[in-house]
């Protein structure tokens, strides 16, 4: 079953996530890489829009209705296997070859926000959505490649606030932090502001891929090298 569709509008790619809350499992990971992958392939592609056809979500991060059983039925091969997947999706996000713009039209819970903390911008609603890390109620710590990412995106007096208390914040808010470019008033704003913003990109992906490998070397790295120990050992939870 297909959770994602691909369009193109001008020299935009649309990705587009189609499974009502969008839960982040193996067949997940494996569909958002095949897709990012096709981005790449179509030469005429100079930008690329994330966002959900939900009315309430954008992300609500990782399928817990996959996780437990596969956890209680111990199948660590599966869940490692889901997790590297992932940081082969937040590692192509952080080298992508052009922008990579989210556009989130409703709640990016969990590693739903940390997806969107891999995307180069972010747009969100001002009227519906929030933005939470709730993994500090839920006894889950995030990985060391996460906080490196997601500290890009946030700063880093926001990022603490957000992670130690795990409180749902607004686009508005957002904004003035300028974790987002902006919150746009309702869905077709959000996606129009997300539109135009990707189609005033104009950038060879050599050069463009290039300023991202150097900007983010360290973070390749961390996810690279630090994540590795808690994967193999599945330290994901406390």
């Amino acid at each position: 079953m297909s959770i994602i569709s691909l369009t193109t509008q001008h020299n935009v790619a649309v990705l587009t996530l189609t499974n009502g809350e969008n839960r982040q499992n193996p067949h997940f990971a494996h569909q958002l890489k095949q897709a990012l992958a096709e981005v790449v392939e179509n030469q005429n592609h100079k930008a690329l829009v994330i966002t959900s056809n939900d009315d309430k979500c954008w992300s609500l991060g990782i399928d817990t209705d996959w996780l437990l059983p596969a956890m209680q039925a111990k199948k660590a091969d599966e869940i490692r296997g889901f997790m590297y997947d992932m940081d082969d999706v937040f590692k192509t996000l952080l080298l992508f070859p052009m922008p990579v713009i989210a556009a989130i039209n409703g709640h990016a819970f969990g590693n739903g926000a940390i997806l969107a903390c891999a995307c180069d911008f972010r747009f969100m609603r001002s009227d519906r959505g929030f933005f939470c890390f709730p993994e500090v109620d839920l006894s889950i710590p995030f990985l060391p490649g996460m906080i490196a990412f997601v500290k890009k995106a946030i700063p880093y007096y926001r990022f603490n606030e957000m992670k130690l208390t795990g409180r749902r914040v607004s686009g508005s808010e957002l904004a003035i932090d300028h974790v987002i470019e902006k919150a746009s008033t309702d869905q077709d704003s959000l996606l129009a502001d997300a539109m135009a913003f990707a189609a005033a990109f104009d950038k060879k992906r050599a050069i463009f891929a290039e300023h991202k490998k150097r900007l983010h070397k360290e973070i390749i790295r961390v996810i690279d090298e630090e994540n590795k120990p808690f994967i193999d050992n599945l330290a994901l939870m406390v």
